[in-house]
């Protein structure tokens, strides 16, 4: 909305042409973001504790989590927010990169709510039964991947991009279909494991939006695609905004939501956010780079899998408790070390992603 509005005054003042670069939109997304999350947030906090909308640790976690029992969830919807309105303020809504993206971080926002307002309203209720989640993540993220695979104007809707190689790509066909719906649905659940404790999850989010803000920007950009030996996909470096405004929408939220937690996102933020991300990796054609930047999130979720195929299997159990932060907090390291610690780590796997650019 204000791209356009001020873009348009650039001939009759020049300074306004600013704006059409898409780096300094992306500034003023993530700042927008941030400020938003900042103004709104208290005043979501007092009306989701008032709406009765609090988290119900359960007993068979931590029993330091105990006492997280009685802080608002349903945070995410801030999150959701606040990237949406910046988005529409500082983006140019007529790409089609910008509108899937939207539609997804909404749409598995959506899913999120339904299953964090089931478990509010019912005491007893695990929210959402488990297919009927599921089933909707994969309806929603086969949406999306019919989407880009029978649009004709991308001729490269179907490759599979290779890390570290210059010209190695993969032709998926039509398997594109169930590896994107594999991608993004893979990507939602495990920010949703990885948001167990207080900051740990949305620090994440906010180091993999900074990666991925600068890939999507060298992919979008003719001349650094062109110089690193990167697929030039036309249009995607407009999702640097989107990026920007996840990034200064995180932050805000981590302020919140840093130990000891005033907010949680709950399932609507983390079922968006996850959405999100493997939505942007398919996009950009960045699948598997999501899982170098994503490798914390990865891990959690292998974890769990390990967990609960090792104890039908065999009885036991090869973590003291799954994902595998609770199991160093089990160990006896505090809450936050392990939050520092896993964002070091975040922060590593980032940087590694980055370099499979120049190292090709």
């Amino acid at each position: 909305m204000l791209y356009k509005l001020f873009y348009s005054l650039h001939e009759v003042y020049s300074p306004f042409n600013v704006f059409r670069y898409i780096t300094f939109r992306a500034v003023l997304a993530t700042i927008t973001a941030l400020v938003i999350t900042f103004i709104l947030a208290p005043w979501l906090i007092a009306m989701l504790k008032k709406a009765d909308f609090i988290q119900h640790v359960r007993d068979d976690g931590p029993k330091t989590h105990l006492k997280k029992t009685g802080t608002p969830t349903m945070g995410g919807l801030l999150i959701i927010f606040s990237v949406v309105m910046s988005v529409a303020m500082w983006g140019d809504m007529n790409n089609k990169y910008i509108l899937i993206m939207m539609a997804a971080i909404v749409g598995f926002g959506f899913i999120g709510l339904a299953d964090d307002y089931l478990k509010a309203i019912r005491r007893d209720s695990k929210g959402l039964r488990g297919w009927y989640k599921f089933g909707a993540q994969i309806m929603l993220a086969l949406a999306i991947g019919v989407l880009f695979y029978s649009d004709q104007s991308d001729p490269n809707f179907s490759m599979l991009s290779i890390p570290f190689f210059k010209k190695w790509m993969i032709d998926l066909g039509w398997f594109y279909i169930p590896f994107s719906i594999l991608v993004i649905v893979g990507a939602s659940n495990a920010v949703n494991l990885t948001d167990g404790i207080d900051g740990l999850a949305i620090g994440l989010v906010g180091i993999a939006c900074l990666a991925n803000g600068a890939l999507v920007y060298i992919s979008g950009h003719v001349g650094f695609s062109k110089y690193l030996h990167v697929l030039f996909l036309p249009g995607t470096g407009e999702l640097t905004v989107f990026c920007g405004a996840m990034f200064g929408a995180a932050l805000g939220f981590l302020w919140f939501n840093s130990y000891p937690a005033e907010v949680f996102m709950g399932d609507v933020g983390s079922l968006g956010i996850g959405g999100a991300l493997g939505t942007l990796a398919v996009i950009t054609k960045h699948e598997i780079l999501l899982a170098v930047v994503g490798g914390i999130f990865v891990m959690e979720t292998i974890s769990v899998m390990i967990q609960v195929l090792s104890f039908k299997l065999t009885g036991k159990r090869v973590f003291k408790m799954a994902p595998i932060h609770h199991h160093f907090e089990e160990k006896g390291w505090h809450e936050s070390k392990v939050i520092v610690r896993f964002w070091i780590v975040g922060i590593i796997l980032a940087l590694l992603s980055l370099t499979t650019f120049k190292i090709r």
